[in-house]
């Protein structure tokens, strides 16, 4: 018999006022997908001589384990009436925990730094390990992020979660575009009723490098042949999702500070990783570890191969 999966939004739950922002915003994104939100909460057993410890015992483990998932999920309930909230609670290492539920989920989301030590995670180190072991999609959210945030300013300048969201962002390498990536961004942005600004960053050949500064023409041909890649590559995606108003843009240089520039005035940024498989290493690659740690907004990273 074959197993029916049903898919949720997970988040990673610590406690912290990053992963709370990131239970928030996940059940934001599990209300526009219509899904369950599953709050996942792990923690690292301590060593025996420690879980004797007046203040590390068992019982004290069990009741942390236990309260931050169910208050987490009251709130929420409250929050957002007729979403199904799930909680589930694990035991190991959280890296592991959470690839692991990852795998079952339309994507994982973490707050982008958490506690150290006891019961909390760490984008650099356990946050950055799922990114970089899991193939689904991962969602990292900072720990001041507000629903307001991703939306236009109202008519008087303020903040407001009424008015329309602002764009999606998409970092697109256009040597190796990845069908997952791109539609992943399309179908975000679909979801939000909003438009699509796809940034491309481009170098020219070593060949020509030297005498580019000088060149001022061969500059100009080389960014028009950019532009029309760019506006090829997207045509097709164009007719696929014609409700979906898109921006393109082709800038010289590394596409990381583009990306973070425009991620001030986005909803959302959507970049790629490769998947790898060696268990050795993060494999995020230089631009998407960029973004992860400078971004404004929240940042989905699409593992594609």
């Amino acid at each position: 018999m074959t197993r029916t999966v049903t898919l949720s939004v997970t988040v990673g739950l610590d406690g912290s006022r990053e992963s709370r922002a990131a239970a928030e915003w996940a059940a934001r994104e599990a209300q526009l997908l219509g899904l369950p939100l599953k709050l996942v909460h792990v923690w690292e057993p301590v060593p025996a001589p420690m879980a004797q410890a007046p203040l590390l015992g068992a019982e004290t483990q069990q009741h942390w384990s236990e309260r931050v998932p169910r208050e987490a999920a009251e709130g929420i309930r409250v929050r957002h009436p007729g979403l199904d909230v799930i909680t589930e609670q694990l035991s190991g290492r959280p890296a592991d925990m959470l690839a692991d539920a990852a795998q079952d989920a339309e994507l994982l989301v973490l707050g982008s730094r958490g506690l150290s030590g006891f019961g909390g995670f760490m984008l650099g180190s356990v946050g950055l390990a799922v990114v970089a072991h899991t193939e689904r999609p991962v969602v990292l959210v900072r720990a001041d992020q507000q629903a307001a945030d991703e939306h236009e300013t109202d008519p008087a300048g303020i903040p407001s979660a009424a008015t329309p969201f602002r764009p999606v962002v998409l970092g697109l390498d256009i040597e190796s575009p990845d069908e997952e990536l791109i539609e992943f961004a399309y179908t975000a942005a679909a979801r939000r009723g909003t438009s699509l600004r796809v940034v491309h960053g481009w170098n020219v050949p070593p060949y020509y490098a030297y005498g580019l500064s000088a060149d001022l023409e061969l500059h100009g041909a080389l960014e028009r042949a950019e532009a029309n890649a760019l506006t090829e590559l997207l045509r097709p995606w164009r007719k696929k999702f014609p409700d979906v108003e898109v921006t393109a843009e082709t800038h010289y240089g590394t596409p990381a500070g583009h990306l973070v520039d425009a991620s001030r005035e986005a909803s959302l940024v959507v970049v790629g990783k490769r998947i790898r498989r060696s268990p050795i290493g993060t494999h995020i690659g230089p631009v998407t570890h960029a973004v992860l740690h400078h971004s404004i907004a929240p940042v989905a990273v699409v593992p594609h191969h």
